[in-house]
């Protein structure tokens, strides 16, 4: 594990900040409060962001099926008050001309503590969009007017670049975005504190831009359906609330993020997806930026964006930040040692039973020790997790749409059927 201690795991909580419902587009019918509430429990995410709360059907939904939690800030699915705390948040997309440039394409996630700002928030958009149309609306106007809104509106607001490296809609994004946070919000920079790195970037690939250390770096799923929920979090230290939350955020006093493997994102490396051509930045500018095979531009990844703006080497850390755990999910690791697809009953059988008997998922990638896990976790789903906490594994960097792929056995390790021993723990 990445330089926190054991022994001060029980001190944090996890919160994943950034999701969908099921109103945002290629996003599943499942995305709904109970089914998140079942899902952050299962997770084991003590705080899960609602998602969408701009659109006005879900806003109907959460004011229904939410109420206030004892902490300040957060809110509770009825029927489930003993269960996770959900915050309001939602996320933009800006498409706007700044800078003599067209179409900068922004998307940013907004944290507001209480139901009636949010609502406010909405009438305000509603003026200048149309909020129905989808949970991530889009505006015409620059992202800094987005800030000087919900400020003027929640003044508690944590307001937060989303997943910063995305090629097609983010604040450095190649296609679209800028080259410093200050020339995307001009005035109003001042009042953004953090950057969610995204699932194809990790803390030390920002740590390489200078510019970059005063922000908190964020990690969040983005998740579009309940497995996807705790891909990526955030640990905080104490107990939950909103105004614990945006203090932290704001002072970068974050215990930890919890981080997808970034070459396993799906814009990490260069590519043409049509073409299945996968390259790194040097081979990229090798080629001229440009397919060998069709001609057409390559999509430049996270990877190469980084390398761009960066102004320090490879491996920098700046002192006093807080460190970056890389994990799996724990359906992932199961498939591999089982041979099996994810979606298999088989597959999905063995994580319900798991996550049933260990307590949540975070539990058993994160918390338990080795030793515990002994007790009912079959020998090679444990030698996984124990090669994922290592990280000892390979990973095929994704590119251009195109998730990576990890391999954490390798193809000489092929699995062996599951014993009646090993199924009898169940």
């Amino acid at each position: 594990m990445d330089e926190f201690p054991r022994e001060r795991l029980k001190e944090v909580y996890l919160a994943d900040l950034h999701i969908h419902s099921r109103y945002s587009r290629a996003t599943s019918k499942e995305m709904t409060v109970p089914a998140l509430a079942r899902a952050a429990r299962e997770k084991g995410l003590a705080v899960v962001g609602t998602g969408d709360f701009t659109h006005p059907d879900y806003l109907a939904e959460l004011e229904e099926f939410l109420e206030p939690a004892p902490e300040d800030g957060l809110y509770v699915y009825r029927e489930d008050p003993e269960g996770p705390r959900f915050v309001l948040s939602a996320e933009v997309s800006n498409i706007f001309s700044q800078g003599g440039k067209a179409n900068r394409r922004i998307h940013t996630v907004l944290l507001v503590p209480r139901l009636e700002e949010a609502r406010e928030i909405n009438r305000a958009l509603s003026r200048l969009g149309n909020l129905a149309a989808d949970g991530r609306p889009i505006f015409g106007f620059p992202v800094k007017e987005l800030v000087k809104l919900v400020r003027r509106v929640a003044p508690e607001a944590i307001i937060i670049p989303a997943h910063v490296w995305t090629p097609w809609y983010s604040l450095f994004g190649a296609f679209s975005g800028f080259d410093s946070v200050e020339e995307c919000f001009e005035e109003e920079t001042e009042h953004i504190f953090a950057l969610e790195t995204g699932l194809s970037s990790d803390p030390a690939m920002n740590w390489r831009l200078s510019a970059l250390d005063r922000f908190t770096l964020v990690s969040n799923s983005d998740a579009h359906s309940p497995a996807k929920l705790g891909r990526e979090a955030n640990a905080f230290f104490g107990k939950p609330s909103y105004s614990a939350m945006a203090e932290a955020i704001k002072k970068d006093a974050l215990a930890f993020t919890v981080e997808f493997y970034p070459e396993e994102g799906k814009y990490h490396y260069d590519g043409h997806r049509a073409c299945g051509i996968l390259f790194s930045p040097k081979e990229t500018r090798a080629h001229g930026g440009r397919c060998p095979v069709c001609g057409e531009p390559l999509t430049v990844g996270v990877m190469h964006r980084v390398e761009e703006l960066a102004d320090r080497p490879e491996g920098f850390r700046p002192p006093g930040k807080p460190p970056a755990i890389h994990l799996v999910p724990l359906i992932e690791i199961i498939s591999e040692a089982l041979g099996k697809g994810v979606q298999s009953q088989a597959v999905r059988k063995t994580y319900r039973q798991l996550v049933e008997v260990g307590g949540s998922e975070f539990e058993i990638l994160l918390f338990k020790e080795l030793d515990e896990l002994k007790d009912f976790v079959p020998e090679r789903i444990l030698e996984g997790i124990r090669r994922v906490r290592e990280g000892r594994l390979s990973i095929r960097p994704g590119y251009d749409g195109v998730y990576g792929k990890i391999s954490i056995f390798g193809e000489e390790e092929e699995p062996t059927p599951t014993g009646p021993k090993q199924m009898s723990l169940f």
